[in-house]
This record gives structure tokens, C-alpha cells and sequence, in this order.
């Protein structure tokens, strides 16, 4: 049953699937979804029900003929690369060879790590860019990626490479992979 979103309340209802939970203040679109049972609340906080998830696996999958759909399915086709590439470079950042928790305080492995990610990013922003001309809910992450990639390099904030609690590039990331998956109707486990 098609609960007759806005694209509005569709907007927090994806933010909540990407994030599982998301803090609310005084959003007026809250009450209406919590009233049709496709967000409940924990707190301060609103999470997807079954059934709104159910709801929202719907929406977010594009036709298969459409232009979204075709450019969704190109980027994730060559995404795994880049994926198994940016696990090793998070990895690097958080445990240094030989198991050793990296405390940052070297500097020039630091950089030699963050040479990487900057890397990495080269090669999927353009991708990512152009997969937002086709379907325009993924156009918000490049500049979140690079948002994060300056907090990094520029800042030297270091929670920006891998902390869950903020947009960290790892997190949009994980966002981003997540969202192509819905696109195409894929399961991660599968």
C-alpha cells in the first residue's frame, strides 16, 4: 500500500534507512509517519518500523528501465574495487602493520594513509558525479565525501576518516554503498 509520501517525508524516511536512527527535534513530518506506523519512536530518536522499511525498499528501488537504474547499476558494478580498497585504506588508518592500534603519532605514515584515501577519491568522485545526474537522491555525496576528505587533509581531524558518530568518510561511504544497493533491489548479503 502506497501510504502517499510527500518528497519530503520520503527525504527522512531514506535519511533513517541509511542511518538506522536519526535524532528529531520539532519535525513536523515525524508525527505523520509515526502515525502511519512507518517510523516509531526511541527516545529522541525515530527509527524505520517493518513495515516502513518494507515501504521504503519499494521507493527506493528504480525501474529497471530507467536512466537512474542503468547509471546506479554501472558505478556498483566497478564499486567493489573500490570498496574492498577503501576497507584496506580505513583499515590502515585505525591498525598499523603488525596489529598495532595507530595512535597518530606518526606523521608520515599518517600521510602515506591519507595519500590513499585521496587517491581512492580521485577515481570514485567523478563517478559518483555522474551517477547523480541520472538519479538525482545520490547528489549529495560527493560533497559530503569531500566535506569529509577536507576535514581530514586540511583539518588534520582525524574522527573525519572512520568515526560512525559524524559524516566521517567512511560513514557516507557505507551510506553511499547502502543506497546503490536499494537502487537495484540487492541485498548486501547476497
Amino acid at each position: 500500500m502506497e501510504p502517499g509520501l510527500s518528497e519530503h517525508e520520503w527525504e527522512l524516511v531514506h535519511e533513517v534507512r541509511l542511518r538506522g536512527l536519526v535524532v528529531v527535534d520539532d519535525d513536523p513530518r515525524v508525527e505523520r509517519l509515526t502515525a502511519i506506523e512507518i517510523v516509531v519512536r526511541r527516545g529522541s530518536m525515530i527509527a524505520l518500523s517493518n513495515g516502513g522499511r518494507d515501504l521504503h525498499a519499494a521507493w527506493a528501488r528504480y525501474d529497471d528501465d530507467s536512466a537512474a537504474h542503468a547509471a546506479a547499476r554501472i558505478v556498483h558494478d566497478g564499486f567493489e574495487e573500490l570498496n574492498l580498497e577503501l576497507l584496506a585504506v580505513c583499515s590502515a588508518w585505525q591498525v598499523r602493520p603488525g596489529g598495532v592500534p595507530n595512535d597518530h603519532r606518526d606523521a608520515k605514515y599518517d600521510w602515506d594513509v591519507v595519500a590513499r584515501l585521496e587517491r581512492l577519491h580521485e577515481r570514485a568522485a567523478p563517478r559518483i558525479r555522474r551517477l547523480a545526474r541520472d538519479a538525482a537522491r545520490f547528489a549529495g555525496y560527493d560533497q559530503r565525501l569531500r566535506t569529509a576528505l577536507r576535514r581530514i587533509v586540511d583539518e588534520g581531524e582525524t574522527e573525519w576518516f572512520t568515526s560512525p558518530r559524524i559524516d566521517s568518510y567512511h560513514t557516507v561511504w557505507n551510506q553511499l554503498h547502502e543506497d546503490l544497493l536499494l537502487a537495484l533491489g540487492r541485498d548486501r548479503q547476497a
